[in-house]
């Protein structure tokens, strides 16, 4: 069985309020009796892509210090900035393309797949990393489950801000989806609205913005709720490779 926390949409931009939500997850899951496998934070780490932002989430994560409880893992998203991030997030060099890295863990394997587009806010998992993905499979032992972890949902969610900025071309991973039954789901971010839904037979799960949480149209007509708790999921991926979520707040 495989246990994955999973946060989304940091949006730190240097201020208290970001970073106190920020922490306060932070806090919460770094002191979780039973330490989850990994976390998977999916995208929108930095609001404006600058490297004093990733450098503060470095030190929130901690990955430079390396004193964090788990693995932490991360996919870049439509805010984020491929060359910062690689440089003052993750400490590697700045130039490259795609920003995707593969993780077995003890009971699956996690591929954070780059669905950013530069200088756009709508997404695409491109050639490359589809590319990328079918070879990181092949090596992969069989019948040992994995998920795919990106920035935007691969279906519409029913609100017109983040339908208006998809994942596009979402049949190029259908087909993918199609030729690899070992994938058993989809972990995304983007909308800043805890949300579970299905694309091409699989599960979808979008986790809450940390910055703020997304009003739905049927919630009023102002589309951020900054008062809103900070939230996470966690994701449990059991034996028979079903995927089950639970999502809480954080007061």
């Amino acid at each position: 069985m495989l246990v994955l926390a999973h946060i989304s949409d940091l949006h730190l931009d240097g201020t208290t309020r970001a970073t106190e939500r920020a922490r306060r997850v932070r806090d919460r899951l770094w002191e979780l009796p039973v330490p989850p496998d990994a976390l998977l934070v999916t995208g929108d780490i930095a609001d404006h892509g600058t490297e004093t932002e990733y450098e503060e989430a470095a030190r929130l994560l901690g990955l430079r210090d390396g004193n964090a409880p788990f693995p932490v893992l991360t996919c870049p998203g439509n805010h984020d900035s491929r060359e910062p991030y690689r440089k003052a997030l993750l400490g590697l060099p700045a130039a490259g393309g795609p920003v995707n890295s593969a993780h077995v863990l003890d009971g699956g394997a996690v591929l954070m797949c780059d669905s950013s587009i530069p200088g756009r806010d709508d997404g695409e998992l491109g050639e490359e990393t589809c590319a990328w993905i079918e070879s990181v499979l092949d090596g992969l032992d069989d019948g040992l489950p994995v998920l795919l972890a990106f920035h935007h949902p691969p279906v519409p969610l029913h609100h017109p801000l983040p339908d208006s900025y998809p994942l596009r071309d979402p049949g190029r991973l259908a087909d993918l989806l199609a030729r690899r039954p070992g994938i058993a789901g989809l972990i995304t971010g983007h909308a800043h609205t805890p949300a579970a839904t299905t694309f091409a037979g699989r599960p979808v799960l979008v986790g809450p913005g940390v910055t703020w949480t997304l009003r739905l149209p049927w919630e009023g007509e102002e589309i951020a709720d900054r008062d809103a708790p900070p939230g996470f999921a966690l994701h449990v991926l059991d034996d028979e490779g079903r995927l089950t979520s639970h999502f809480r707040v954080v007061m």
